[in-house]
């Protein structure tokens, strides 16, 4: 009500414009989350394709490139000279091949642990009956911090070959995403309700850039997180979905031009 009324107070130009920024900063917010979640999206996928290939071996031509990127130029079935296994490119010395790839699987989930236990302790599980906690109206503070959105647990899980997927993980990042950005502007950095409306749209984005849809992620966000969904967090929700599709789609990290990830 301060703020409220303090804006209103404001008069010539300047009380416009300020009126005219406060009404727009719900949309502004879903779309610089929006962004940002297909933005770190597109680096989650491509770190955990890397991961993954490293397991059975590299790239000559640069070590930075998986297996796909490296033998771009032999389509189908023809032998990629470049990309060198760690048994050699002969059948013959298999052996050493899977000792590297089961020691770098069992490696991968160690550090995974590790970095959850010791650094992003919220980062544990998939994140999803939490949130739906928090959007009931509870407050856990921490989880959806800086620790939880920096943590890498997720690539190196995936990477290692467990059977995990990256759609609840992108869910919980995009919920960090929201959490943090929501701090800077003034409507939603003390305002847990309102908060929330931008975390039901964050969940939105998770899943548009899960499964490339948005209108998927919205009716998500609406059937199995969202305990409040008025009309105008539905719009905003989908506004936010369709900004995550179309910043993965610029992105394109595998330069498929699908909007779907590479989901394991």
């Amino acid at each position: 009500r301060v703020r409220l009324r303090s804006i209103r107070q404001r008069r010539g130009v300047s009380g416009l414009l300020l009126r005219i920024y406060d009404a727009s900063q719900a949309w502004i917010l879903v779309f610089i989350v929006g962004a940002v979640t297909g933005w770190l999206a597109s680096y989650v996928a491509v770190g955990t394709e890397w991961l993954g290939d490293i397991r059975e071996g590299y790239c000559s031509a640069g070590f930075y490139l998986n297996q796909k990127f490296c033998c771009w130029q032999y389509p189908g079935k023809e032998t990629c000279d470049e990309w060198i296994s760690w048994g050699g490119n002969n059948p013959g010395p298999w052996l050493w091949g899977y000792i590297v790839y089961v020691s770098l699987a069992l490696m991968f989930s160690a550090a995974s642990s590790a970095i959850v236990l010791h650094y992003a302790p919220y980062a544990v599980g998939s994140g999803i009956p939490e949130i739906k906690t928090i959007l009931g109206g509870f407050v856990i503070k921490n989880y959806l911090g800086g620790r939880t959105l920096l943590c890498v647990g997720s690539i190196l899980a995936i990477a290692s070959g467990l059977s995990l997927g990256q759609e609840e993980p992108l869910v919980h990042i995009a919920c960090c995403v929201g959490n943090i950005i929501s701090r800077i502007f003034s409507k939603y950095a003390r305002n847990e309700a309102r908060k929330r409306e931008i975390l039901s749209a964050s969940s939105a984005a998770g899943i548009s850039v899960a499964f490339g849809a948005p209108i998927g992620g919205v009716l998500f966000s609406l059937e199995e997180v969202s305990s409040y969904f008025p009309y105008k967090t539905m719009w905003r929700s989908f506004f936010c979905a369709m900004i995550a599709a179309i910043s993965l789609q610029l992105m394109d990290p595998f330069r498929t031009g699908n909007l779907v990830l590479a989901l394991s």
